[in-house]
């Protein structure tokens, strides 16, 4: 990759039961066709310092490999963004897949518009037998209003209008807002409340994301769902959602007003 070439990390959490999947994540990568002089990076972090993923990292001059102690996915992709030399930082789960398009339309979005803070994108469930299945309720293409997110969450039984999993989002603002909110669960989801009290973003309709359904996965697990964990998960994202939207900060930063003199 050039040094000097602007570039979207792509940030992958992993652990072993999950490793299978990154060749599948990496030939989406490789299908991505960007503007003309963009490039990506793909920065896998392993949560566990185990044997189990290093065999089935792809050998490829843009994908990065690191492991550390294991604390969930959230601290993973967190401590992932140390490597991250990209403008732009794209979510991909190492089970998932990006659909061709995917990462062009989101540089498309936040190229164009500096008051887009973040992006998401429709995606579709990928079923065990191949088929897939997608999710009603999508809002439209466009833009979406600070607020609009949170608000849907609260009205729906906690459910978000766009999927945090196809996040796309701008480096500073991620950093700014300290990465993946530090929960066993849902943090993908509390980031995602975050940026919405802070910033505006938008919606792509097309499909972005064939997300797989499977045995192992973390949401499909009994835990996930433990009513007492899931209060406090909600409690804690919510919480900190109301909290930003209550400050005199947003991105981007309004400009100073000029100082007059008498």
């Amino acid at each position: 990759m050039s040094p000097r070439s602007p570039r979207v990390t792509v940030v992958t959490a992993v652990h072993g039961p999950s490793a299978r999947f990154l060749p599948q994540a990496h030939a989406s990568l490789c299908e991505q066709r960007l503007p003309g002089g963009w490039e990506w990076e793909w920065v896998i972090q392993q949560d566990g310092t185990t044997d189990e993923v290093r065999p089935y990292v792809p050998e490829d001059a843009r994908v990065s490999f690191g492991q550390g102690r294991p604390g969930g996915p959230g601290v993973a992709r967190t401590i992932a963004l140390a490597r991250a030399g990209g403008t732009y930082v794209k979510v991909l789960d190492a089970d998932d897949r990006l659909t061709p398009g995917a990462l062009a339309r989101d540089l498309a979005v936040l190229e164009a518009d500096r008051g887009i803070g973040w992006t998401t994108s429709r995606a579709l469930d990928l079923l065990p037998d191949g088929s897939t299945a997608g999710f009603p309720g999508d809002p439209d293409d466009g833009p979406l209003d600070r607020g609009s997110v949170l608000d849907h969450w609260k009205r729906n039984d906690f459910r978000a209008p766009v999927h945090p999993a196809t996040l796309c989002v701008r480096r500073e603002l991620l950093i700014a807002l300290g990465g993946w909110m530090a929960l066993p669960a849902s943090e993908d989801t509390g980031l995602l409340l975050a940026l919405d009290a802070v910033s505006r973003g938008w919606f792509s309709a097309e499909v972005g994301l064939l997300y797989r359904k499977w045995a192992g996965q973390a949401t499909g697990q009994a835990s996930h769902a433990d009513p007492v964990e899931h209060a406090a998960r909600t409690a804690v994202a919510e919480a900190r959602a109301r909290a930003l939207a209550g400050l005199a900060w947003a991105y981007p930063a309004a400009a100073p007003t000029p100082r007059t003199t008498a």
